[in-house]
């Protein structure tokens, strides 16, 4: 009787969630087209339906959450699990928000072309997407809410990406560049496992399943199978509290390291497949980089961020501690992304080498502490965000069926053996589980792909498809795994 009234429940919030979206669309629509015949004297605040939106996200957020907190499960899969029902029960419904919001890669790159091209948005999306995905999404941004959608998704997309940034900020100041030094080796070795095992896995999947692709395609196929998101991670070990275990700190380690093993890979097989051939000078510029990035933050960080704060510290600047540190996390973010670099490693950085300092020198509340509610509200709307570019039609396709599963075996067990490079005395387990989700990070390797001509749409299909899966187990099979090796080290 009580699960029959809790999936009653369940089905009225989705129902309900569906009921005042479209009502927001409805509203919208009539708002825009009274201002159009008001001109001016129209008093209409466009972001009115933005901030509903993002009330029902939150919402969702919060309740897939608790849900998923009821059945002892992290609550980053329920807010991904959340954002994926909604948005593929919106998209089956026609809702144009909804709509245009699982379709966040291609409207970047629809709005690209059609500034780019001169071109309307719908002609736009007809080029970025097939048919009838394309056709679907050009009707929406032809209909009258088509503006609105648009600036929902723009608004939350940039919303969606100063969340991870915040996200890696509390990660990095959870660890200490001491305990990051200890632990630097064995991330470095799981790092280049991590990066290798997968790219030479997909490599041999693709060439076995299609033996006459090109060696361009089948090598940039298997460099999409090395990203990883650090964030689903991330959010998994803060949930658990478990952010300071020697697994963690290794495994946020690799993935820094990664995300330059990456870069470097990436512009590896996108010059192999432009050109033909490799220039060594432009990877070895990539390279220098990335390390000079990585070295310089950190070491000019912990140089000068001691001598900023006792300079704050004699100021009377009322919360300095909040304006300088997320002040400092972003401007590093920047300066990542000057360097070609995600700007989630500069905010890792910054991270690393300054809450040690503000605890020294500025009394008070933790920066950590200061920043939880600004956490606890944007960051859970990033992976409902996330959920939501989950398109469930995609396996209606067998073939694309097939490819995924190939894809995501190769993804998992590729990530699974970097753990063997951590010591002995480590749960190898937990690390390998812990590098498994790809998330946006997948995602946009794959996107860039496809804007090559390397990928095609069913390989697509199937990234996202395997994106999905690991995003989806590494949290509930990370905390199996963590629970094992705590009650292994009780016992012992």
């Amino acid at each position: 009787m009580l699960s029959t009234v809790r999936m009653f429940l369940c089905r009225l919030f989705h129902a309900g969630w569906f009921w005042l979206l479209s009502a927001t669309a409805a509203g919208a629509r009539d708002e825009l087209s009274v201002a159009s015949r008001a001109g001016s004297n129209d008093h209409t605040d466009p972001v009115a339906p933005i901030l509903l939106v993002l009330v029902l996200m939150g919402l969702g957020a919060v309740l897939g959450g608790r849900w998923m907190r009821r059945i002892g499960q992290p609550a980053v899969l329920g807010e991904l699990v959340v954002g994926m029902l909604l948005a593929n029960l919106g998209y089956a419904l026609h809702e144009p928000v909804t709509t245009v919001l699982r379709n966040d890669a291609a409207m970047v790159e629809v709005v690209q072309v059609a500034l780019h091209e001169d071109i309307s948005l719908s002609e736009a999306a007809h080029r970025v997407l097939p048919d009838p995905e394309g056709d679907r999404l050009a009707q929406t941004l032809t209909g009258p809410s088509g503006p609105l959608a648009v600036a929902i998704h723009h608004f939350v997309d940039l919303l969606s990406r100063i969340a991870v940034i915040v996200l890696l900020f509390l990660v990095g100041l959870e660890t200490s560049v001491q305990e990051m030094r200890r632990v630097g080796w064995s991330s470095t070795l799981v790092a280049v496992l991590g990066v290798c095992a997968p790219l030479v896995l997909g490599f041999v999947a693709v060439a076995w399943l299609n033996p006459q692709a090109r060696l361009a395609d089948a090598v940039f196929i298997g460099a999409i199978l090395t990203a990883t998101s650090v964030g689903i991670t991330a959010r998994v070990f803060r949930d658990l509290r478990q952010s300071r275990r020697p697994e963690a700190k290794i495994i946020l380690g690799a993935a820094v390291i990664d995300d330059v093993l990456g870069l470097i890979l990436l512009a590896v097989v996108s010059g192999l497949v432009v050109t033909g051939t490799v220039s060594f000078a432009v990877v070895s510029v990539i390279t220098l980089k990335a390390l000079g990035f990585l070295v310089g933050a950190i070491g000019l960080g912990t140089w000068l961020t001691p001598r900023l704060v006792r300079l704050l510290a004699r100021t009377e600047i009322e919360n300095v501690k909040l304006f300088f540190g997320l002040g400092f996390a972003f401007f590093l973010s920047w300066v990542a992304n000057q360097f070609g670099l995600a700007t989630i490693v500069g905010a890792f950085a910054a991270g690393l080498v300054l809450e040690e300092f503000f605890l020294n020198e500025l009394k008070g509340h933790s920066l950590r502490d200061l920043l939880s509610p600004l956490e606890s509200l944007i960051v859970p709307i990033f992976f409902v965000f996330m959920g939501m570019q989950v398109k469930l039609e995609t396996l209606t396709d067998g073939r694309v069926v097939l490819l995924a599963v190939v894809l995501t075996a190769v993804a998992i067990v590729g990530k699974l053996v970097s753990g063997l490079a951590c010591p002995r005395t480590l749960d190898r387990l937990s690390v390998g589980v812990g590098m498994m989700p790809r998330g946006e990070v997948g995602l946009i390797f794959a996107s860039i792909g496809k804007g090559l001509g390397v990928v095609t749409d069913a390989i697509f299909s199937a990234v996202v498809i395997m994106v999905m899966v690991t995003t989806f187990l590494t949290p509930p099979l990370l905390k199996i795994t963590l629970a094992r090796s705590q009650s292994r080290a009780t016992a012992a």
